[in-house]
């Protein structure tokens, strides 16, 4: 089997500022920190093959004893398997699980995953969905657009939000990453571009890099959104299509206005590029509602959208949809066949009471989330008074900048105390964003203290060794 193998170049990039100096921690073992921790994030896919000794330690400009010595803790550890002459390839230890997500003193806690546990509505979802399957038991079961009664209710969702919309505009699919691979599969081909907003969600661009496109990122301004530098970019590269998530955008939590959604409509109508528009934190808001729908302002334009059930009720259910011209849905149909031949039908179903009795519950989760949301950024205010970042509109997490670029740094001092972290180079290209995390409030009160009680002394301790570095630069 040939393996996919990591570029020395590509690998410093993800790297990013690994490198602390001064420091006790001998430089092998920050250099195998560093590696573990892109191992433990997939930004250092499985079974991918690791730039030879020698390439490496040049990349890296360190010795190849270095490398060598990084690669020998890895191998031990169970991250790294090598053989004589085929070089090194990622694994995972046998023993490795997943970082539980919630904490108590001495337990280890995933602090990079932004999700929430199921409600007691999930229960109530699959009673009522069990109840409704002897229905559908004299059909095949296979459908691949997905069941009527579950398109109708995601129309009438739309329609509500001031997007008018058929069911047979509606796709269901298996959350809402599925459904942005099958839309790359059926519109791009290798080397296409793929503009994105950056930051941006890791798992789009995981799934356009997938694709073999290049993500071709726009920054985004200290507020809203660069529609300048979106039609630039649009010009100079002619991306087959736009990723962008205007609805509590993932990381930083900001919510487009209708005169901006209404600029990049009629961008994508005069420029005729497809913009997929992912709206999976689109019921998460915390003041307002956002505006309607991003397609609801140029019928010209030419968007696909995208929604899910993972944040609005629960990540276990795995279960998307997409919207888009009944055309482009035939499509997307046929390009389905080399995929799955369909969504759950119990998951379906549960789905469709969920989103008929949202009112009742969705309400409370936002009430909660926005206690959540001001707990954590009270307890980022005693604990770490140096990070910076704005209140999001709505979302599961904060966008946090810290006085240097000591994110990945501080991630691998994390995981020594069993503490997993997401790095804001996990929502950039290129190594982009070391000196930003993505931290979710999602937790209680109480494990969240823990955990930042916990990390305090590691901040401190690593910020106070970069201000004295500064200060002997400056002497």
């Amino acid at each position: 089997m040939s393996l996919r193998r990591s570029g020395s170049q590509s690998l410093v990039s993800l790297l990013g500022h690994w490198q602390e100096s001064p420091s006790r921690t001998p430089l092998w073992r920050q250099l195998a920190e560093a590696l573990r921790l892109l191992i433990l994030d997939g930004r250092l896919a499985l079974d991918s093959r690791l730039p030879g000794e020698r390439e490496l330690a040049t990349a890296l400009n360190v010795s190849r004893t270095t490398v060598a010595s990084a690669l020998a803790q890895l191998r031990d550890e169970g991250y790294v398997q090598s053989r004589h002459g085929s070089g090194s390839r990622v694994i995972l230890p046998v023993q490795h699980q997943q970082v539980p997500t919630r904490m108590t003193a001495g337990q280890a806690l995933d602090l990079s995953t932004a999700a929430l546990n199921a409600g007691p509505e999930i229960h109530q979802a699959y009673s009522h969905a069990l109840a409704a399957m002897p229905q559908h038991f004299s059909s095949s079961g296979y459908d691949q657009q997905g069941l009527s009664v579950l398109r109708e209710a995601i129309a009438q969702r739309y329609c509500a939000r001031g997007l008018p919309t058929r069911a047979d505009e509606i796709m269901v699919v298996n959350g809402a990453v599925s459904g942005l691979a099958l839309i790359l599969r059926l519109l791009t081909g290798p080397g296409d571009r793929v503009v994105v907003e950056s930051p941006t969600y890791p798992l789009a661009i995981a799934a356009i890099q997938g694709a073999s496109c290049r993500p071709v990122g726009v920054t985004l301004p200290v507020e809203g959104w660069d529609v300048a530098g979106l039609a630039a970019t649009f010009a100079q590269t002619a991306p087959r299509l736009a990723y962008l998530m205007p609805d509590f955008h993932n990381p930083t939590g900001r919510c487009m206005d209708a005169a901006t959604r209404q600029q990049i409509a009629d961008l994508s109508a005069r420029t005729r590029t497809t913009l997929v528009i992912d709206e999976t934190m689109v019921d998460l808001w915390y003041n307002a509602p956002p505006p309607p729908p991003l397609a609801a302002f140029n019928a010209d334009a030419p968007v696909i959208t995208l929604g899910s059930t993972g944040k609005s009720f629960w990540g276990g259910l795995r279960l998307g949809w997409i919207r888009a011209s009944s055309r482009t849905l035939a499509s997307l149909v046929q390009a389905r066949d080399t995929l799955d031949l369909g969504s759950p039908c119990l998951e379906q179903l549960a789905t469709v009471w969920l989103l008929e009795n949202g009112d009742s519950f969705l309400p409370q989760r936002r009430q909660m989330l926005a206690a959540r949301r001001d707990m954590c950024s009270a307890l980022m205010h005693e604990y770490f008074p140096q990070w910076r970042y704005a209140q999001p509109e709505g979302g599961l997490s904060f966008w946090v900048e810290l006085p240097d670029m000591l994110a990945t740094l501080f991630a691998a001092r994390a995981e020594s105390v069993g503490i997993h972290l997401g790095t804001g180079t996990r929502f950039g290209l290129a190594g982009a964003f070391d000196r930003w995390l993505r931290l979710p409030f999602t937790l209680d009160d109480e494990a969240l203290r823990i955990a930042f009680k916990t990390l305090q002394p590691l901040w401190n301790s690593l910020n106070g060794q970069q201000n004295n570095l500064r200060t002997r630069k400056i002497i």
